[in-house]
C-alpha cells in the first residue's frame, strides 16, 4: 500500500510540474512589465521638466564635431 501511495505522488509531482511552473511565471513577468513602464514613464517626465539637457549635449558634440 505504502509502494502505491508514493508512486503515485511522485507521478503526481510530475505531472503537476508544468502548472506550478506556471504559476510562478506569469505574475513575475507581469510585475517586470509593469515596473518596466512605469520607469520608461519616470524617463519621460524627467526629459519633459528637465529638456534643456539633451540639447546641451548635442550643441557640444556638434562643436567638437566641427573643429
Amino acid at each position: 500500500m505504502k509502494k502505491i501511495l508514493i508512486l503515485l505522488s511522485l507521478s503526481s509531482v510530475l505531472l503537476l510540474q508544468g502548472c506550478i511552473t506556471k504559476v510562478v511565471t506569469v505574475p513575475v513577468k507581469v510585475a517586470y512589465k509593469t515596473t518596466k513602464g512605469v520607469v520608461k514613464g519616470t524617463a519621460a517626465v524627467v526629459g519633459a521638466v528637465i529638456p534643456d539637457g539633451d540639447e546641451e549635449k548635442k550643441e557640444e558634440n556638434q562643436e567638437r564635431d566641427q573643429d
